[in-house]
């Protein structure tokens, strides 16, 4: 799908919550890997960078162990995995592994949310992000009880759309809650360039790397056949993390 048809086609999708999931092989099975030490009066956990993918980076940039989960805002299952993926903090500062959230966008606001978590710093994008999934009911029960106002804002065709779409869904009452300013998300949110990046770099990856679904998730490049904490969980230590 062209980029331009892929960004019409979001902001016309209604929002829907239960896309399944598909995936493949599991990692291989490799040998047990020693920690890997932050630097000195560091962790792990505090180091984030924005990724030549797109996707928001959290860990030791050079751990020779890469989960990248591709995930949608407004998708339950992603929520749920969200929730559910506590230890995966402690694989993150073992130093071993690096996660890497990537975008599959589904519709409007999906795409604006995942636009205003890059509004700010990298390290606060993830955090941000499962913020989201942990209010998700009610953001969505927001956004739908404005549904003519969303409409309309979804249809405007100059710059100040994600930012009509922010106002009107009430997300931007949402992240200034949680330390994104109005003032920075809406000069965040005047440049088209970031929404039009990121709707591209989720139809172009999706097309290459079978994304069918979310959450799927990658382990050193190896799609795996499953979506819960248990099939992440037993693929990174098969890749050495444990």
């Amino acid at each position: 799908m062209k980029t331009s048809r892929l960004l019409l086609a979001t902001l016309a999708a209604p929002l829907m919550l239960g896309l399944a999931a598909c995936g493949s092989d599991d990692a291989a099975e490799g040998a047990a890997l020693d920690p890997i030490e932050a630097p000195e009066g560091s962790s792990w956990g505090e180091m984030a960078e924005f990724t030549q993918m797109g996707g928001i980076q959290m860990g030791n940039p050079d751990a020779p162990i890469h989960l990248v989960e591709y995930a949608s805002h407004t998708c339950p299952a992603c929520a749920n995995w969200s929730e559910n993926s506590g230890p995966l903090d402690d694989y993150i500062e073992s130093g071993l592994v690096k996660f890497e959230l990537r975008n599959q966008v589904h519709d409007a606001l999906d795409l604006t949310i995942a636009s205003i978590i890059r509004c700010g710093d990298a390290s606060t994008a993830i955090p941000l992000a499962k913020q989201g999934w942990s209010n998700l009911n009610s953001i969505v029960q927001n956004a739908q009880a404005q549904g003519e106002a969303l409409g309309a804002a979804m249809s405007v065709q100059d710059d100040s759309r994600f930012q009509q779409i922010a106002q009107v869904s009430g997300l931007l009452d949402f992240f200034a809650q949680r330390g994104l300013s109005t003032e920075q998300v809406n000069q965040c949110l005047a440049d088209p360039e970031l929404p039009r990046q990121i709707a591209e770099n989720s139809a172009v990856q999706s097309d290459e790397l079978g994304v069918t679904g979310t959450p799927t998730f990658f382990v050193n490049g190896r799609k795996l056949d499953g979506t819960s904490w248990a099939v992440v969980e037993t693929a990174l230590q098969a890749a050495g993390a444990r």
